[in-house]
């Protein structure tokens, strides 16, 4: 079965050269994107019924982009002035540089991880004293609380978001040749969309062991995996199944 049409479920990219935009011009396929899911902001009340008052703590740590929005926005509804003085830990080199949003970089305590969040343990050990908050949505992956607890730190988590599930229901009648998925989420939002579900000649797209896992769970076919060695992207997994297929 070749591969014309592509559903990946994420907003669409930003930036005007995208790997997807070269795999469109590349193998000439349509590729739309919609998220499957989507985040809502709690408000200030909601914090603080989770007992948390921003004047209590000295560094922040900060997972992604959606975790440095919610926390500016929270401290703006709460009309909590952040200090010159608070540390940010940052997963990322993406979610620091997205920091430069609120914050004059240059003059503020930023330390940032490789990629992985363990990689921020040795940055928490060296600075054990201080008192963390973790803003955060609803779903947080093991390995964040994991890690904090076995350093010793004095951490509280913030749910300042929540992730939820979008409608879809507009696409019912829509057929796409691959669908391409990118968290547990994804999936349980197609099955809770779509209970009635059959894939059938529909190929399933997934990155990382987390959505393999939902994936299989759910009874799907998964016919794309990334990260791979061969394909560490889903756009060059994407690219090399669409190469032997459209082959054929």
């Amino acid at each position: 079965m070749k591969v014309k049409t592509i559903l990946v479920s994420q907003p669409e990219p930003k930036m005007e050269n995208s790997p997807y935009s070269r795999l469109i011009e590349k193998e000439k396929v349509k590729v739309d994107f919609r998220p499957f899911i989507h985040v809502e902001g709690v408000d200030a009340k909601n914090v603080r019924q989770q007992k948390i008052d921003l004047k209590n703590y000295t560094a922040i740590i900060l997972t992604s982009r959606n975790a440095v929005d919610h926390f500016f926005r929270i401290a703006e509804e709460m009309r909590f002035k952040v200090p010159d003085s608070m540390k940010y830990f940052c997963q990322s080199e993406a979610v620091a540089y997205y920091l430069q949003k609120y914050v004059v970089y240059r003059k503020r305590k930023i330390y940032v991880g490789k990629m992985n969040f363990a990689d921020l343990e040795v940055l928490f050990k060296k600075y054990k004293g201080e008192t963390f908050l973790l803003p955060s949505s609803d779903t947080l992956k093991a390995i964040v609380p994991e890690t904090l607890d076995k350093i010793g730190i004095n951490w509280t988590r913030g749910i300042f978001y929540r992730t939820v599930i979008s409608d879809l229901s507009d696409l019912r009648n829509v057929y796409y040749d691959v669908l391409v998925f990118f968290s547990p989420s994804g999936i349980e939002s197609l099955l809770k969309n779509f209970p009635d579900f059959e894939q059938n000649d529909t190929r399933i797209a997934v990155f990382g062991n987390s959505t393999v896992k939902a994936a299989t769970n759910a009874g799907l076919r998964i016919d794309i995996k990334a990260p791979t060695p061969e394909t560490p992207s889903m756009t060059m997994a994407l690219q090399r199944y669409i190469n032997e297929a459209n082959k054929k």
